[in-house]
């Protein structure tokens, strides 16, 4: 079976630095891991923390890399939250990431990087859109009205980073990752999203002998979910074997409805109560699967962890990090 060990050998930064914004969050660690598998020195990787450099501000982003002076920047960092925290802060998801997106792409253009590998999302693909979504119907809608300013701004970003390539000829890749799951994700109540928010709350309840939660909508929409080390390893395999700025999906090609979800969840959690479903609350998007043949085409992405072992990884990382997990308080946070 193919392994994302097996797979290092075809990989070669030839000794650059790669500077990772967000590098100190949930898909920041991982990327970290995957180039230090395709045996990228602890020295030539580079993650900055937001406390050190404010990206929504550009003079910020030109200090940072005329600092580190990377030769590869990728560029994770994002505000990132639930269904209910974007409805909560649409404003505010817009604009962080539109200037965080933006600020890094110029301060990369006006700094000579060699090459940008953005991350964009899933969420910027229209509300109604035929599944497997296809890099080509991007343009075809308005995404889900609950996370669009979210979902338009890192289009917007997107869009930028290509015409920076067009007028300028900085190379940059455009990645539009799915939902990501696994070991170290976020379970703050107001920031997670479904995997974590529901091995917390299926938890809680098998601890206190709660005869039932409480889930929003009606568990009819579906989702792709990609490990976050298989999307890790995509990005960095993109950085070092891609050189083209459209569009280009990493997920993991399948699709489970969140009903489906809950009922594998209630197994590893041992969660013996009902789910009762909050219809009035919203589904979010009706269908999410991302068609990844390019990625696999273009550099080799093949995601390798299977979904319930995935499942099992994550909750067993919760169980052991419950006690600082419960003590967590909500802030902006990098990924």
């Amino acid at each position: 079976m193919q392994t994302h060990q097996t797979l290092k050998k075809t990989i070669d930064f030839s000794n650059k630095r790669i500077l990772i914004t967000g590098g100190n969050g949930f898909l920041g660690k991982e990327v970290i891991g995957a180039l230090k598998r395709y045996n990228v020195i602890e020295e030539n990787i580079i993650a900055p923390r937001s406390t050190e450099y404010d990206l929504r501000n550009l003079d910020a982003a030109i200090e940072m890399l005329e600092k580190y002076k990377p030769q590869i920047v990728v560029h994770l960092a994002a505000r990132l939250g639930g269904i209910g925290d974007n409805m909560a802060h649409p404003a505010a998801y817009f604009y962080d990431n539109m200037m965080l997106g933006l600020n890094i792409i110029e301060a990369s253009r006006r700094t000579k990087i060699e090459k940008l590998v953005n991350i964009g999302t899933v969420c910027s693909y229209p509300k109604i859109v035929s599944a497997p979504f296809k890099e080509e119907d991007l343009w075809n809608g308005y995404p889900e009205e609950t996370n669009a300013p979210y979902g338009v701004s890192k289009k917007a970003v997107m869009v930028y980073a290509d015409a920076v390539t067009r007028e300028y000829g900085m190379p940059t890749i455009n990645l539009l990752v799915t939902n990501l799951y696994g070991p170290g994700d976020d379970f703050r109540e107001q920031t997670s999203h479904v995997i974590p928010a529901i091995i917390k709350k299926m938890d809680n309840a098998r601890r206190n002998n709660d005869a039932k939660i409480i889930a929003w909508g009606d568990g009819s929409p579906s989702r792709d979910f990609v490990y976050v080390s298989d999307a890790a390893d995509g990005i960095v395999r993109a950085a070092a074997l891609h050189d083209d700025a459209g569009p280009i999906n990493i997920g993991s090609g399948k699709e489970i409805t969140i009903l489906e979800l809950m009922e594998i969840l209630k197994e590893e959690t041992e969660f013996k109560g009902e789910i009762k479903w909050d219809t009035l609350k919203p589904n979010g998007q009706p269908r999410r699967l991302l068609d990844i043949s390019k990625a696999k085409a273009a550099f080799g992405f093949d995601p390798i962890i299977n979904f319930r072992t995935g499942l099992k990884n994550t909750y067993k990382w919760y169980l052991e990090h419950y006690d600082e997990i419960i003590l967590q308080k909500n802030k902006f946070i990098e990924k």
